[in-house]
């Protein structure tokens, strides 16, 4: 199965709007995605990404909006007239059937028979390397293996469109690693235009060429991971990509943020005019020297704070800090080897580059539900 036997579709939802009951699940949403493109739908429980999922798939239809693939509208077509491939989160494998039966199924659907089927079947459970496992009953594998059945099965009929609907959720860590290296390769090797459904960070920075942010029903910012994570624009998208230091204030005069306690942050450019605005910076992006008594608010984007809690994560080690005068702590990650004495109930000071510092949208109902951190 090549790139060239696989193309991707452009895929092109308008202003979609569904509503359960006096609930709205997706509140107008649009988005375009590239033709072979890796795209992620990412956001907390019920922010409307599984279910533009499941209208772009036809299993839902929309109150409101339309859904195009390659130029073509599909809005009112049933799901079995989409030529898609769907991979779910509980892999929903046939448990009579053995796995070389499995792939076949959507073959034997499209009346695909010989030697033909046989050639797809063999191409797609060597794309996942499980050909050796073809005459084995899918509750004989591992849960990986049963994933890439699934994942197999949902690509032999070469569908230009793939969805996945939060697809490692139920397995360990380590393996959804592994799978996720395994995804990205196929991704790469089938050419298919692939949407990806998760509530997982790590999981949509790892694998997709943008992403889109879902909250509310909304999308709140679409973008390569690079720039979801290093150019938030929302307070929202900083405090869900990653971890975030958060800082509001008052706006001086030279555009910079001056802090209740009276400490003066700068960005790399003048915050925009009005009278409070909110700065992220990412906990990777601080460091931690030695306190300088009297150091608070003598020079931009320094702060003394005490150490109040470590987390050891391996290669790195993650500080939680609190600020004299400010009530939010601070979130500090450095390498795990850098200077071991420090310690809960030290003194340091923090600081970091104007560069390092993003103006984003403030948001209270978020800053008000995430708690201090």
């Amino acid at each position: 199965m090549t790139r060239t036997e696989s193309p991707g579709i452009e895929l092109r939802i308008d202003s979609l709007t569904h509503a359960f009951g006096s609930f709205t699940a997706v509140d107008d949403v649009s988005l375009t995605v590239r033709p072979g493109e890796f795209m992620t739908l990412l956001g907390p429980s019920g922010s409307g990404k599984t279910t533009t999922l499941n209208i772009v798939a036809g299993f839902l239809n929309a109150d409101r909006g339309r859904v195009h693939f390659g130029g073509h509208d599909v809005t009112n077509l049933p799901p079995h007239k989409r030529n898609i491939g769907m991979v779910f989160q509980n892999y929903a494998l046939f448990p009579t059937m053995s796995v070389r039966d499995n792939v076949g199924y959507p073959l034997r659907q499209r009346r695909i028979r010989g030697r033909a089927k046989e050639s797809r079947v063999d191409e797609a459970l060597e794309m996942v390397e499980l050909g050796h496992l073809a005459r084995r009953a899918p509750t004989d594998l591992s849960g990986g293996q049963q994933q890439r059945v699934a994942l197999a099965r949902a690509l032999v009929h070469r569908p230009p469109l793939l969805l996945m609907d939060e697809p490692l959720g139920a397995l360990d860590r380590r393996l959804r690693d592994t799978l996720q290296i395994e995804i990205a390769r196929i991704h790469r090797q089938v050419g298919t235009t692939v949407i990806y459904v998760t509530h997982d960070q790590d999981e949509a920075l790892c694998l997709s060429d943008r992403i889109a942010v879902f909250r509310d029903g909304r999308i709140e910012q679409v973008g390569p991971p690079d720039e979801i994570y290093q150019r938030p624009r929302s307070e929202f998208v900083a405090r869900f990509v990653g971890d975030s230091n958060v800082f509001s204030g008052r706006v001086t005069s030279e555009g910079a943020l001056e802090l209740p306690s009276g400490a003066v942050l700068r960005g790399a450019s003048p915050a925009l005019a009005g009278p409070r605005a909110t700065m992220v910076v990412r906990p990777e992006r601080m460091s931690i020297t030695d306190t300088h008594p009297g150091s608070l608010g003598t020079q931009p984007n320094s702060l003394d704070a005490t150490i109040v809690e470590e987390r050891y994560l391996g290669g790195t080690r993650l500080l939680k800090l609190a600020v004299p005068g400010e009530d939010r702590s601070l979130l500090v990650r450095e390498d795990s080897l850098r200077d071991e004495s420090r310690s809960p109930g030290s003194d340091v000071t923090v600081c970091w580059s104007p560069r390092d510092a993003v103006w984003v949208e403030e948001d209270d109902q978020v800053r008000g539900s995430e708690g201090d951190t």
